[in-house]
C-alpha cells in the first residue's frame, strides 16, 4: 500500500521527556496513569482544591488515550454506562474553552444498516435512548443521504444521534493535563510508580522510581497496566486486552460531520480534514496467562463478540510468563522496563480497511493512509468500567476496564472519581462500577462492545 507508513500517533509535547522537577513530599491524592481518565480526575480534584500529583511512566496520552478512534459517543451504550457518558458529554461542552483546541465538534454518530434486518436490530436501542431523553433517531435511506453524503453503498438506514461528538485524542488528554496543572495539579511524565506504601491496610503514599510521595489516597488509572499493578498489591483485577488497528488519511472530501460505523469499517472526520479509519469489527487477542486465569469471567463477552475477536498464541504469552508478579520497591519495575505499549498495526487489517473504504465510501478511498498504528484496548468481563474503592485497601481506588469507551467517557469518569474521593458521589454510579461485582456472585452480562 504505497504512501502508507507506521508511526507513533502521540504528538511530541512537553511531557515527551523525563521531568527533573523535585517531587512533592506530600499530596492529598496520587493518580497513577496519565491517560484521559487520570488527567480528568486530576483536573476535577485540583479544581476542588485538593493537592494532587499525576505520575505517568511514559508520556501523557502515549497509549490508548492517544490512539483511539476519537469518538465522544452516547449512542449504543449500555444503560448502566449511559448516564455517566451523558454527564461526560456535558463536561466536554462546558469545559472545551478552558481545555482549548482539542478538535471537539458535535457532528453526530451513525450506526449504518445494510438491510432491513440490521436496521431492525439497531432500532431496538431506541427504547434506551427515549428513557434517557436522547435525540437518537432511526433514519431511512432518504433521510440518511442528508447526513452521510456518499455515492457508495446504498444503506437501508441508520441509527443517528445528532448530539454525539468527536475530538482529537492526540490533543485532548494533554490539554486536560495542562488545565489540571493550571489548577494546581502536579504532572510528572517518565516517572513510574513502583507500588503503593501501606500500613495497617491503609494507603500511606507511593514509591516512584524517583522516591516516595506521601498521600492518603491513590487512584490507579493505568489502562492495560492496571492488572499487573493491582496484582503486585495482592488485588485480583480481571482484565484482558485486544489489539486494534487504526489509520489516518490525508485530507479528503467531507462526507459527514461526525462518525459512522458498520461491521466492516468505522470512520471519523478529523479536524485536519482527513479521517480516522478503523475496521468496524476486527480485534486480535494475544493469549496470555490471564486469558486462562479469567476465562470463565470473560466467556460471556467472548461469545457476544466472537465474530470480531481473533485469538493468537505468540511470543507475548511466554514473555508474560516471565514477568514478576511482585518486586521490591528499590528495584526497577516492569513499568520502567517498558514505558509505553507501541504495537504494530496488522497489515491484513489495513488491507481490509482499504477495501471497505472503496466499497462503502469511494469519495475518500483514494486518500492515502499517512499514519497507521496499533492500540491496545483493555476490557473488563462485562465490557463496563471499574471505578471502585478496593475492599481491604483503604484509600486505594481503581479506574480501569473502560473497554474502548474511555476516551468519550473520560471527563465523566474523572468527575466521578473526584466525587468519590470527596464523599459526594452518586450511589447508583458507585454501585454499578464496583470491582466486587466480578466476585460476589453477580451475573456477568456484557454491555455493547462498540
Amino acid at each position: 500500500m504505497s504512501g502508507e507508513q507506521q508511526v507513533d500517533p502521540s504528538l511530541t509535547d512537553e511531557w515527551a521527556w523525563s521531568d527533573d522537577r523535585a517531587l512533592p513530599g506530600v499530596v492529598d491524592v496520587v493518580v497513577v496513569g496519565g491517560g484521559i481518565v487520570g488527567c480528568s480526575a486530576a483536573y476535577f480534584l485540583a479544581r476542588e482544591g485538593l493537592r494532587v500529583a499525576v505520575f505517568e511512566k511514559g508520556r501523557i496520552a502515549g497509549e490508548q488515550s492517544g490512539r483511539n478512534w476519537g469518538w465522544v459517543r452516547q449512542q449504543g451504550r449500555s444503560p448502566v454506562e449511559l448516564p455517566l457518558m451523558m454527564r461526560s458529554l456535558r463536561l466536554w461542552l462546558e469545559l472545551r474553552e478552558e481545555w482549548g483546541d482539542i478538535g471537539f465538534t458535535q457532528g453526530g454518530s451513525l450506526y449504518l444498516a445494510e438491510d432491513e434486518a440490521q436496521l431492525a436490530g439497531l432500532e431496538q436501542w431506541l427504547s434506551v435512548a427515549r428513557e434517557h431523553g436522547l435525540d437518537t433517531k432511526i433514519l431511512d435511506g432518504q433521510a440518511l443521504a442528508a447526513v452521510l453524503r456518499t455515492d457508495g453503498r446504498r444503506w437501508s438506514g441508520a441509527l443517528h444521534t445528532a448530539s454525539d461528538a468527536r475530538a482529537e485524542p492526540g490533543r485532548a488528554a494533554p490539554a486536560i493535563a495542562r488545565a489540571a496543572r493550571r489548577r494546581g495539579a502536579q504532572i510528572f511524565s517518565h516517572c513510574a510508580v513502583r507500588g503503593v506504601d501501606r500500613a495497617g491496610g491503609r494507603v500511606q503514599g507511593v514509591i516512584t522510581e524517583r522516591g516516595r510521595v506521601a498521600a492518603s489516597m491513590v487512584v490507579c488509572a493505568g489502562g492495560a497496566w492496571t492488572g499487573s499493578f493491582c496484582r503486585s498489591m495482592g488485588i485480583d483485577f480481571p482484565q484482558m486486552t485486544v489489539l486494534g488497528t487504526v489509520a489516518r488519511t490525508a485530507p479528503a472530501r467531507e462526507i459527514l460531520d461526525g462518525e459512522a460505523w458498520c461491521p466492516a469499517i468505522a470512520i471519523r472526520r478529523r479536524a485536519d480534514g482527513g479521517y480516522t479509519v478503523a475496521h468496524g469489527g476486527s480485534f486480535l487477542h494475544s493469549l496470555s496467562p490471564d486469558s486462562f486465569r479469567y476465562a470463565r469471567k470473560f466467556w460471556p463477552a467472548f461469545l457476544q463478540g466472537h465474530d470480531s475477536i481473533r485469538v493468537r498464541l505468540g511470543a507475548s504469552f511466554f514473555e508474560a510468563l516471565r514477568l514478576p508478579s511482585t518486586w521490591a520497591m528499590n528495584e526497577v519495575s516492569p513499568f520502567e522496563r517498558q514505558r509505553m505499549l507501541h504495537p504494530e498495526p496488522e497489515s491484513r487489517v489495513l488491507g481490509q480497511m482499504r477495501t471497505a473504504l472503496e466499497r462503502y465510501f469511494p469519495e475518500i478511498a483514494p486518500a492515502a493512509f499517512v499514519e497507521t498504528w496499533g492500540g491496545i484496548i483493555e476490557a473488563s468481563p462485562d465490557v463496563l468500567p471499574v471505578i471502585s474503592q478496593v475492599e481491604g485497601h483503604e484509600g486505594f481506588l481503581v479506574a480501569s476496564g473502560f473497554s474502548g469507551h474511555g476516551f468519550g467517557i473520560g471527563p465523566g469518569a474523572g468527575r466521578l472519581i473526584a466525587d468519590m474521593i470527596r464523599g459526594v458521589a452518586n450511589r447508583d454510579a458507585v454501585q454499578s462500577f464496583r470491582l466486587q461485582r466480578f466476585f460476589d456472585g453477580s451475573p456477568i452480562r456484557p454491555g455493547p462492545a462498540i
